[in-house]
């Protein structure tokens, strides 16, 4: 474990001890495959020219007009800008280089420019187009916080790049765009995001742009929000620009610049991001199974550590809109000066227990404790832990207190440099009234729409919602289901810390989810105020009582309790069999509602009995090894990676609601082998097996964490219908039962699968 000294790695500079000697050959980063599900892209989903978690989020838009199907979008031939920012509810500057022989203002309200695949390069941390209209070669590239671009421009035009200063950019409309010229090569500027549904409050990004030449003109029109740079005619050399970015200060954009990027070498800058990038993504080195499924790996792997957003400066400095009025916070500084983490933007943690909970506690424990210290600062500011924050906003996404499974994971595993006694208090405010689980998603004003009271005193949460409708995702039975595993876990880390009267309550509590089991009908099932069932009710239909899924799926949201639920069943064996014609069933739609989280409501879709392309199923295959059946957590935890998350191509990727690296996680952790039901939130928190891909995986284990060198998961005789373990060994020793414990497993050592047809 590590010393109470706080020592944070930033991404941008990562520490000499995990740039590992031995890389196999392609590096893992050269494996990434950018474009992976591009066709069906929303605004956050994609970017190329950033690093993990950057601020800077640099890519082409082929869409901005909303925050779903917006952004890169693969099959579209028309880029409308590059834009610096794309993240939960955020966006901002825009940038379009331009060539012409006449009058440039011609261009503002009309400078779109076609462009192909064929003369398009994208890698981690890269991005190369050709735009027809003008001739211009553009390449883009980022450090954490500032972007990087270089044009080749055609002899004779005149160059130009325009500035988007308004109009809507993805999920915002862009107002207050200002740029103004600072010197020969200098301009200062801001765009402010104005409010969504979701975010509630405004935030400006502010940003200062350096270019490698003179500037020679601004030309503005009066009716349109956007402004082209001149430089004068193109000789046919390259034309450099670098733009960096902050929420609080156009000084700290400044401060941003110098610190992060004070030189003008492009190649330099996109070779440091690409072994930024390789630095992390190398902590998991695999051998065997196909080419494609390696690169679907990393790639799975790099969206893990991609989607969520940098909000602080350099210098410690961050946009804090939890209270009244917008003000400049101030992160904690050591000795040196330095933040001690950074602040981050984040969409939920709503289904993050069973993905990068797991996933960062086990190979990014210096990444989840950055997060857990940023929570821990918005509690500080505005007295709530968050469950998915923008721009410094509560944005109440989604339902409950999906925060408290990852701060007690952390807990339990070790990963302790953050200020537990405050996390406490916070966590334990989000399971009473005025906390998380009084608000359903989006609620701003009220605290009305999660209806924890009513849980509390009825013990289930009514549906419909006596109270009125507040917030969205009101959905009863489901908001019970997730309470009571979320209360459970905080019981676990009550009993760590020495609280008996908490973990008795939060215990109690925990049993709740017997009280929407319908024992007739064999389901979860929404009750009413009065406590008369749902009728009529259909299981399979979506939304009725369940949050973004139907009762078939959400009755097995019981990670705490899986005994006791195939006990309210008949037993684990009625259960298995119960679940099996689920898969069955589900298997003929390929397990997902569709390709993409648009479709999954629709009639040929929304009544699939297991869905792997949202959260509320994400557990389903591995709940088998609780009913006494591992065989079948083995073969249809393989199915469901051969359906659902093998694919390497634009158009299919994760069949639905990826969410800023959620469905990149579970990927990993399925492909790996490994698992956790309840996000590891007892006491030596137990990795369940499952059926590995890889004929090897080695997980390189941070030194300041852990005291074991590397995990590694060796699976002999492995082929495509090898589904089932046969026999399992670590360090030697039989392994009795479901899984290792996490002390043993991050002590180091090598688990030994011998993989076989037959179960």
């Amino acid at each position: 474990m590590r010393s109470s000294t706080f020592r944070i790695a930033f991404l941008f500079c990562l520490l000499p001890l995990l740039s590992f000697q031995g890389k196999p050959d392609p590096q893992p980063v050269d494996l990434v495959y950018p474009m992976l599900d591009a066709a069906n892209s929303r605004w956050f989903y994609f970017s190329s020219a950033t690093r993990p978690f950057g601020m800077v989020n640099l890519s082409p838009d082929h869409e901005i007009d909303g925050a779903w199907n917006s952004g890169y979008r693969y099959d579209a031939d028309t880029i409308k800008g590059f834009s610096h920012i794309h993240a939960w509810q955020l966006s901002g500057v825009s940038v379009m280089p331009v060539s012409y022989t006449d009058a440039p203002e011609k261009l503002i309200g009309d400078y779109y420019s076609a462009y192909s695949h064929e003369k398009e390069t994208v890698k981690a941390g890269y991005h190369k187009v050709f735009l027809d209209r003008y001739g211009i070669e553009a390449e883009l590239t980022a450090s954490h916080r500032v972007g990087m671009h270089r044009y080749r421009y055609p002899k004779g035009n005149q160059a130009g790049i325009l500035f988007h200063l308004g109009g809507n950019l993805g999920p915002s409309a862009m107002v207050d765009g200002q740029l103004k010229q600072t010197g020969k090569r200098k301009l200062e500027g801001q765009v402010t995001n104005s409010p969504t549904s979701r975010r509630p409050k405004p935030i400006t990004v502010h940003f200062q742009v350096e270019f490698d030449q003179d500037i020679e003109s601004l030309t503005s029109h009066d009716s349109m929000p956007h402004i082209i740079v001149g430089f004068g005619e193109s000789q046919g050399k390259l034309l450099q620009m670098k733009v960096s970015l902050s929420y609080t200060h156009p000084d700290n954009a400044t401060e941003n610049m110098m610190t992060e990027l004070p030189h003008w070498d492009f190649d330099r800058v996109a070779a440091d991001t690409r072994e930024v990038w390789n630095d992390l993504l190398s902590r998991i080195e695999i051998e065997g199974n196909t080419e494609t499924q390696q690169k679907r790996f990393y790639t799975d792997l790099w969206k893990a550590l991609q989607g969520r957003r940098t909000i602080s400066d350099v210098n410690g400095a961050y946009p804090d809109h939890t209270g009244d009025t917008f003000r400049i916070g101030q992160l904690p500084l050591n000795d040196e000066g330095k933040p001690l983490f950074r602040h981050f933007n984040s969409d939920s943690f709503w289904g993050a227990q069973w993905t990068i909970a797991v996933l960062w506690a086990l190979v990014y424990p210096d990444i989840a404790e950055e997060f857990a210290n940023s929570f821990i600062q918005y509690y500080k500011d505005g007295g709530l832990i968050p469950r998915g924050p923008s721009g410094g906003n509560y944005t109440y996404v989604m339902t409950g207190a999906s925060s408290t499974p990852f701060f007690v994971g952390l807990y339990q595993k070790g990963i302790r440099n953050f200020d537990m006694a405050t996390a406490y208090e916070g966590l334990k405010k989000n399971h009473l009234p005025g906390g998380m689980m009084s608000k359903s998603g989006y609620e701003h004003q009220t605290a009305n729409g999660g209806n924890v009271e009513d849980y509390i005193s009825k013990g289930y949460v009514p549906y419909p919602n006596p109270k009125g409708r507040f917030g969205g995702h009101e959905q009863g039975a489901g908001q019970t289901l997730e309470y009571s595993f979320q209360d459970w876990t905080l019981a676990q880390l009550s009993r760590a810390l020495g609280k008996q009267a908490d973990e008795a309550l939060f215990l109690s509590r925990s049993a709740h989810y017997k009280n929407v089991y319908d024992a007739q009908s064999g389901w979860m099932r929404p009750k009413d105020e009065n406590g008369r069932w749902m009728d009529p009710y259909d299981p399979y239909d979506y939304g009725k009582g369940f949050v973004e899924a139907n009762g078939a799926q959400f009755t097995w949201f019981v990670p705490h309790d899986l005994p006791g639920l195939a006990d309210l069943m008949g037993g684990k064996e009625k259960a298995a069999a119960k679940l099996n014609r689920q898969f069955e069933e589900a298997e003929k739609l390929g397990f997902t509602s569709g390709t993409s989280h648009a479709v999954e409501t629709h009639p040929e879709y929304r009544r699939i009995p297991v869905n792997y392309g949202n959260q509320p199923s994400m557990q389903m295959a591995y709940v088998f090894n609780y009913l006494g059946r591992p065989d079948l957590t083995q073969y249809w935890s393989r199915k469901v990676l051969d359906k659902a998350f093998s694919a390497l191509t634009p158009h299919l990727g994760y069949n639905g609601d990826e969410d800023q690296g959620l469905m990149g996680s579970l990927a990993v952790l399925m492909k790996l082998g490994i698992f956790q039901m309840n996000a590891g939130t007892e006491e030596n928190p137990l990795y369940e097996l499952g059926s590995p891909i890889f004929d090897k995986a080695v997980i390189r284990l941070h030194p300041d964490y852990y005291t074991g060198e590397t995990f590694t998961i060796q699976a002999a005789n492995n082929r495509p219908d090898h589904f089932y373990i046969k026999s399992k060994a670590f360090n030697g020793a039989e392994v009795k039962g479901i899984g290792i414990r996490h002390e043993a497993l991050v002590n180091g050592g090598i688990l030994q699968l011998e993989m076989g047809t037959e179960p």
